[in-house]
């Protein structure tokens, strides 16, 4: 229900205006409300705080159009979206998608466990839908080089259906059957993906 609500405010949103192209300098301008969480460029540096740099233009989009439509919660996220306008939306997802993706976590300070999350990755088919080298693609999210802390949560938000959005039945299909220990293996493999 909440992600056909959202697609239909998406739809509206979106298809239903005059299309023009986004503008990526007033997007960097509106990002800058996100430097205090997200970093940077679109780095994060604080703890289950995703990096948004290089995320999929559709994926930020369709984001910040769940959080809008409160089908997907965030306290800290909730007034700020709720400011945005249409075009705000589209500059921010140019912008973000416009900048280099965060490096990988170095070194890997536990290979066997990106060995066991490799696996892990193989058997979930992840790259089906976040492509072969994790960057994501349209409205998938970039997931290669993820904050570890953040992909851990995601995934268990997922397995224990805190969260919606797009892609949530896939997501929890894949998640709900994972243990707790191979959710953080994966999550350390994708940190660390080379």
């Amino acid at each position: 229900m909440r992600t056909a609500l959202a697609g239909a405010l998406f739809a509206a949103a979106f298809v239903g205006s005059p299309a023009h192209a986004a503008d990526i300098v007033a997007g960097k301008t509106k990002a800058e409300i996100c430097v205090g969480c997200h970093g940077d460029n679109g780095i994060s540096q604080m703890e289950n705080i995703p990096s948004l740099a290089a995320q999929p233009d559709q994926f930020i989009q369709w984001q910040l159009v769940y959080f809008r439509a409160g089908a997907r919660k965030n306290e800290q996220m909730q007034p700020i979206v709720e400011e945005l306008n249409n075009d705000d939306i589209r500059n921010l997802g140019a912008y973000f998608a416009s900048l280099p993706p965060p490096p990988a976590t170095q070194p890997d300070d536990n290979p066997a466990r990106s060995e066991a999350g490799a696996k892990i990755a193989a058997q979930s088919h992840c790259t089906s839908c976040h492509t072969d080298n994790f960057a994501g693609a349209k409205a998938v999210a970039r997931i290669a080089h993820q904050r570890e802390d953040y992909l851990l949560k995601a995934l268990t938000d997922y397995k224990t259906s805190v969260r919606s959005g797009g892609g949530q039945a896939a997501m929890a299909d894949v998640a709900y059957p994972l243990t707790d220990d191979q959710i953080k293996a994966l999550a350390h493999y994708l940190a660390h993906f080379k």
